[in-house]
């Protein structure tokens, strides 16, 4: 990128027309600093790029908007939870023009599609989402129960065991991986610089064939071995011969082909031919 390119792209471009004495540049061109985005900004509307926080059926087509999907939607304020914004997203559907809009949820912490769309149900347990599950306001209550809370910390006592004997072969496996850094890191270098040495030298044996340096010798293999001792080219005496003969046949013969000499005869006039 060139100096004036690099300086366009960070904003600090001036050209010679520009007046210090009249503003920034954005006020002497009378636009606003976020370009397009702000073109809405006197209704509180900010085009952002908002990214679809789950799986959404579209209710115009029924098409499938996934989670992750980006899109330009106007961001605007619509009310407070305590002291807490609660923003508002509206966006255009790819796959039918339909206008979606997604609202913050504060109090539960959410998001929530209010029109234009329905959220697809999907349900995880725990364990599938490999994350800790935590109590709930009616299994905290029972803890106040001596009986109930014995039985959870038997339970608890239960699970920490088996994730105990997990953790331990863990770290039996990464210790037996990593007891010696050094040597690890010396058999790793050592590897390297046989691997290095193969490719210097299988580099001069295709210079040795003369071939070119976009073509890479593969290592040597006894199969490859195998499957080429099976070709055979044939005699090369045999070939000499065969390709003396036919070299001496085509000198022998003419640069005209008979087709061609006869096609000649029939263009000939009868006067040039009575002369012949």
């Amino acid at each position: 990128m060139s100096t004036l390119a690099a300086a366009r792209a960070d904003n600090f471009y001036f050209p010679p027309e520009w007046d210090p004495k009249k503003g920034s540049m954005n006020k002497q061109q009378g636009q606003h600093p976020l370009r397009e985005r702000a073109k809405k900004i006197d209704q509180g509307i900010l085009v952002i790029r908002f990214e679809m926080p789950f799986n959404v059926w579209c209710e115009g087509c029924g098409h499938l908007i996934g989670k992750g999907v980006r899109f330009n939607a106007e961001k605007q304020e619509i009310g407070k939870y305590h002291s807490t914004k609660i923003w508002s997203f509206t966006m255009t559907a790819p796959c039918c023009q339909q206008r979606i809009e997604v609202q913050t949820d504060p109090k539960n912490a959410q998001y929530n599609v209010v029109s234009g769309g329905k959220q697809k149900a999907e349900e995880y347990t725990a364990a599938d989402a490999e994350v800790m599950e935590l109590m709930d306001q009616h299994d905290r209550e029972k803890l106040d129960d001596p009986l109930s809370k014995l039985e959870h910390h038997t339970d608890v006592m239960i699970k920490k065991k088996a994730q105990n004997e997990r953790l331990v072969d863990l770290r039996d496996d990464s210790n037996a991986k990593y007891k010696n850094d050094y040597e690890m890191n010396k058999l790793l270098r050592k590897n390297l610089r046989g691997v290095k040495k193969d490719d210097k030298h299988r580099d001069q044996q295709r210079k040795a064939l003369g071939l070119h340096e976009a073509i890479k010798l593969l290592p040597e293999s006894s199969v490859d071995a195998a499957a080429a001792s099976f070709v055979h080219f044939g005699d090369s005496k045999a070939f000499a011969k065969n390709w003396q003969k036919k070299r001496k046949a085509v000198s022998a013969s003419s640069i005209f082909s008979s087709a061609a000499v006869a096609a000649a005869r029939k263009k000939e006039t009868p006067f040039a031919r009575h002369r012949t």
